[in-house]
């Protein structure tokens, strides 16, 4: 089958395609609440208090609520989309839908890039705590990434409904942890003479105030502009929930749903440890602006050196709800892009027994070491070790981004080209609040490409995108499979040009 207009072919698969390509369906209203908020919950617990150190306290603060717009602005229009278009492909579903092919493989690319890297980065931050827990010599680090991909694959392959047993169970304990440090701060917080304890030196960087009392801008509005691509680990991934689609037991009744308790759950989350984790004596915010464990450093600063190893393993908890789940969304978004024909066919096959596609996530996790150990071993386990973490975050960050801004814009096309599809779920922001996320999602890539580990980052995203995109071309555009999304596409896109040649 010929879609010449788009310059892709199809073949039609047979029943028995599809039958090594099943999944199974679990999940309700908590178990996708749980996948949404246990994918981001480790940027409460490490990576987002890098941006102490280029906007201080209230640059942290205010790029917090720019980028929570962003993020409502985004969930409310992917709620809205994903129980409209109920697949496993999500943004590349979304895509697919309102701009053809090249618009979908491209948005799936992008979000490629996320969630292969963002697992990587996830474990860089686990193997610090677990370093700084035990005392263990950093070099062993790659032995420890390999040890925690596949306790977490194995737990992710070996059935579903475990997986989502274990993502609720340790989001919820994720989640505890946070409440429980919350309150334990509260008494012993001083917020003017801690949280407000970075000024400006004559360079132009942060400097520590040795009595705090500082401004809540110390970097003025260009600070705040500066903070917003840390501000994103506050919330990055939870755009991943529609990729459980087929796997929900009513994705039109309860992605919706889902989507909008996890973006509550994180708000108030955010806020609080924003506010909370430098507001401790001899902790912050200018020492956080480059700590690895900032959670630990809270709890050493309330309950001392002493229960070092039981509160180091207490707060590993948001770490791992974050890689486990992410893995997961890692597995899914490689699935679908190749059960329809965009990546090799050959990665969506399904586990005969489990229904988990173990092929997809095995590939992602060996991609993401190989991005981590090429780095290590490039440069040397000190060199390595100390940008490794950055380098990738801006990776991921750069992909995720782009996948905002072709969503929102999918968004926008679907409302305007297909306005009679079935919506069980309208976003109150409507079209606005998606333009809104392309604007603030624009903003952060600009201030994104000042950070010197941004240039090292991108030249391999550019490289992983151009492999990717050869691949399309010339082999993968003539070899699409007629999968439910692709489906869907086609006869709605159909539908459209028939109601308007009826018009006319």
């Amino acid at each position: 089958m010929d879609n010449s207009s788009s310059g892709v072919s199809y073949k039609k698969a047979d029943a028995s395609y599809f039958e090594k390509r099943g999944l199974s369906r679990y999940a309700g209203v908590w178990s996708l609440w749980a996948l949404g908020v246990g994918a981001v919950i480790s940027g409460h617990f490490s990576g987002w208090n890098f941006g102490f150190a280029t906007g201080g306290w209230g640059g942290m603060l205010v790029a917090g609520m720019i980028i929570a717009v962003m993020y409502l602005g985004l969930t409310f229009s992917i709620a809205e989309m994903s129980p409209a278009l109920p697949h496993t492909g999500a943004a590349y579903s979304f895509a697919r839908t309102a701009m053809g092919p090249w618009g979908g493989f491209i948005t799936g690319l992008c979000e490629n890039v996320e969630y292969v890297l963002t697992p990587a980065v996830i474990v860089t931050f686990i193997t610090a705590y677990v370093n700084s827990i035990l005392g263990l010599d950093p070099v062993y680090s790659p032995l420890l990434w390999v040890l925690f991909y596949v306790i977490f694959l194995a737990l992710n392959v070996f059935g579903l409904e475990l997986s989502f047993k274990v993502t609720l169970v340790i989001t919820l304990i994720s989640l505890a942890v946070l409440v429980f440090f919350w309150i334990s701060a509260i008494p012993n917080m001083d917020f003017s003479r801690w949280a407000l304890n970075i000024g400006v030196g004559p360079d132009g960087a942060a400097v520590e105030l040795p009595e705090g009392n500082g401004s809540f801008f110390p970097f003025g509005f260009s600070g705040v502009l500066a903070t917003l691509p840390f501000a994103v680990w506050l919330f990055l991934a939870i755009e991943q929930l529609p990729l459980a689609a087929e796997e929900s037991v009513d994705p039109k009744r309860d992605m919706p749903k889902g989507i909008i308790l996890g973006i509550i759950t994180l708000m108030i989350s955010a806020f609080m440890i924003v506010l909370l984790n430098p507001s401790l004596p001899g902790i912050g915010a200018f020492h956080l602006g480059s700590s690895l464990e900032p959670l630990l450093d809270g709890f050493k600063a309330v309950y001392g050196d002493g229960g070092v190893v039981l509160l180091g393993f207490v707060a590993l908890t948001g770490l791992i709800a974050s890689f486990h789940t992410i893995l997961y969304a890692q597995g899914r978004q490689i699935y679908s892009l190749s059960r329809a024909g965009y990546f090799p066919t050959a990665l969506s096959v399904t586990h005969p027994k489990f229904k988990t596609p173990h092929v997809a996530m095995l590939t992602g996790a060996i991609v993401g070491l190989a991005v981590m150990m090429t780095i290590w071993f490039a440069l040397g386990a000190t060199e390595g070790g100390s940008i490794i973490g950055s380098v990738l975050l801006n990776m991921a960050v750069f992909g995720a981004m782009f996948s905002y801004i072709m969503q929102a814009i999918s968004f926008i096309m679907l409302r305007r080209n297909l306005p009679d599809i079935e919506r069980p779920f309208r976003s109150p922001l409507g079209i606005p609040g998606a333009v809104l996320t392309i604007i603030i999602a624009v903003i952060t890539l600009l201030y994104q490409v000042q950070d010197p580990n941004f240039t090292k980052g991108v030249i391999w995203v550019a490289l992983w995108f151009a492999i990717a995109i050869a691949y399309f071309a010339l082999v993968g555009r003539h070899r699409l499979i007629l999968s439910p999304e692709e489906e869907f596409a086609l006869e709605h896109k159909q539908a459209a040009v028939n109601a308007a040649a009826s018009k006319a």
